[in-house]
C-alpha cells in the first residue's frame, strides 16, 4: 500500500484517513517517549481490524510535516514497534516494517518508518479494547458489529478459514512446483489458474488473485512467514512427565520446531517419532524387533492433526510430546460440528475442506519406517481414527485415548508397547 514515494507524499499532503495514520516520534533518553505504547497498539490493531493501512512514523499528524527519525535511532524505533505488536496486541500482529527517506519542506531527505498493516485474518484486541478504523480515527466496535466481524473472520463463516485470502501474500509466493503436485494428467491449466481451481488462491476484495490459507500451507516453502503458528512443536522428554523430566539436567532428549509445507511437516514429525522411539527385542523364536509405537497409527494421527486443527487460533501449535511410556499429540481447536470423542471412529467432519482435499491429492512423502499401502496422505474414507485405535491397541495392549481437556484442543494419547530386555 502506497508503494511509491510520490504516492506516499500525496497521501501525507491529503492527511489521515481510513488507511493512513501519521505519528511523530519523540524520545526520552534512549527510549521512545511518544507515541505511547498503548496508543500505538490501538492504532495498529484498529487498522488490522478494518481493511488494513499504513502507520507512518516520523510525520507530525496535525501539520503533516515530515520531521523524520534520527538514523541512529531507527533500530530502537523498530524494536519498539515489534514489541508493541507482540506484547500489547492479542493475537499479535506481524506488520511489514520499511525504512525509507522522505523530503522535508526544506528539501532535505530524512529517515521515516513505514509500518504496513494488512487486513488481518483475525480480530485483534489492544489496550483500548476491540477497535476499528472509522475515517481518520479509531472507534470501539459496537457488540453487534464485533460479533459479525468475529463470524466473518472465523471458520464459522460461509467461506471457511482455510479458504480465506492472506492479504499480504502474493501469487508469486506460491511455488509452481508445489502447485503441480496436485495436477492431474488431464489438466492443462497454468499454475495460477490451477491454484484458483484447487482453492489455493482466490480473488481478494480488490480483485487481485492472492494465496489462501490452504495455498500458503501447501504451496509455500515457508508458510510460517504468514502463519507462524502453523507448525508442530515436537519434544521427547526424559521420564513419564514434564515434572519428572525437569529433575534431569538434560530433561529434553530431543526437541524440534517443525515448519514448512504441511506434507513436509507430517514426514518430519513421523521421522521424529521413529528416531526417538525405543525398539524391543523378543527372543522367543529368534530375534524379532518390536517398536514402541505403530508408525502407521502415528502417521494417521499426525495427518489428522495437521488436516483438522483450527488454523484460526493464532499462537496455538500442534504439540507432539514423547515420554518413556506414551506419546501425546495435542491439536488446536475443539471438535467441529456435533462430533464428540466417542464418535470420532464412526463419523466424519472436516473443519478445513480445502486442506483435506489437497492432502487427498498429495503423495505420501518418503518416511523412514513407514509401511502403508496408502498412495496419498488422506483417503477421505474416514478410516484414520479406527486405524490409530486398533493398530496401537494391538501393539501395546492399551487402547489410545482421545480427550478434550477444554474447548481449545483435542489431545490423543498413544501408549507405548511394554519392553523387557533388549531395549535400545
Amino acid at each position: 500500500m502506497f508503494d511509491s514515494v510520490k504516492e506516499l507524499l500525496d497521501k501525507i499532503r491529503l492527511g489521515e484517513d481510513s488507511f493512513l495514520e501519521l505519528k511523530e516520534v519523540r524520545f526520552a533518553g534512549d527510549r521512545v517517549n511518544a507515541p505511547h505504547r498503548d496508543s500505538l497498539a490501538d492504532e495498529l490493531a484498529a487498522l488490522a481490524n478494518s481493511r488494513g493501512g499504513v502507520l507512518l512514523l516520523g510525520v507530525e499528524d496535525a501539520t503533516r510535516e515530515i520531521v523524520g527519525i534520527p538514523a541512529a535511532r531507527l533500530d530502537t524505533v523498530e524494536s519498539f514497534v515489534r514489541e508493541v505488536c507482540a506484547d500489547s496486541i492479542d493475537p499479535p500482529l506481524v506488520p511489514i516494517i520499511e525504512r525509507l527517506f522522505l523530503p522535508t519542506t526544506s528539501g532535505d531527505e530524512v529517515p521515516v518508518m513505514k509500518v504496513e498493516v494488512p487486513r488481518s485474518l483475525f480480530v485483534h484486541r489492544s489496550p483500548g479494547g476491540y477497535l476499528h478504523r472509522v475515517g481518520s480515527s479509531k472507534r470501539a466496535m459496537a457488540p453487534d458489529y464485533l460479533a459479525r466481524l468475529f463470524q466473518q473472520r472465523s471458520q464459522a463463516r460461509l467461506i471457511r478459514f482455510d479458504e480465506q485470502v492472506i492479504a499480504d501474500a502474493l501469487l508469486t509466493d506460491l511455488d509452481p512446483k508445489l502447485i503441480d503436485r496436485f495436477r492431474s494428467a488431464q489438466t492443462q491449466d497454468d499454475a495460477s489458474t490451477l491454484a484458483r481451481k484447487l482453492g489455493m488462491a482466490r480473488e481478494s476484495e480488490s480483485g487481485e488473485l492472492r494465496p489462501t490459507v490452504a495455498g500458503v500451507l501447501l504451496g509455500c516453502h515457508e508458510p510460517e512467514r504468514w502463519l507462524p503458528h502453523a507448525m508442530i512443536q515436537a519434544v521427547f522428554y526424559r521420564g513419564t512427565s514434564v515434572t519428572t523430566a525437569l529433575d534431569s539436567p538434560e530433561y529434553q532428549v530431543d526437541a524440534r520446531e517443525i515448519v514448512g509445507p504441511l506434507d513436509a511437516q507430517i514426514a518430519e514429525a513421523c521421522g521424529f517419532v521413529f528416531r526417538n522411539e525405543r525398539i524391543g527385542a523378543s527372543k522367543e523364536a529368534g530375534r524379532s524387533d518390536r517398536p514402541q509405537y505403530d508408525l502407521t497409527a502415528v502417521f494417521e494421527a499426525i495427518v489428522n492433526a495437521v488436516a483438522h486443527r483450527d488454523y484460526s487460533m493464532h499462537g496455538s501449535r500442534i504439540r507432539l510430546r514423547m515420554f518413556s511410556d506414551r506419546l501425546e499429540l495435542a491439536s488446536p481447536g475443539a471438535l467441529p460440528n456435533t462430533m464428540t470423542v466417542d464418535t470420532l471412529a464412526y463419523r466424519q467432519a472436516s473443519r478445513n475442506e480445502t486442506i483435506t482435499s489437497l492432502l487427498a491429492k498429495c503423495q505420501v512423502p518418503p518416511i523412514q519406517g513407514l509401511n502403508t499401502p496408502r498412495a496419498t496422505l488422506m483417503d477421505r474414507r474416514g478410516e484414520g481414527v479406527a486405524i490409530i485405535l486398533d493398530r496401537s491397541e494391538r501393539l501395546s495392549g492399551r487402547r489410545p485415548v482421545y480427550e478434550l481437556p477444554d474447548e481449545s484442543e483435542l489431545r490423543l494419547t498413544i501408549f507405548s508397547a511394554g519392553f523387557g530386555e533388549g531395549q535400545r
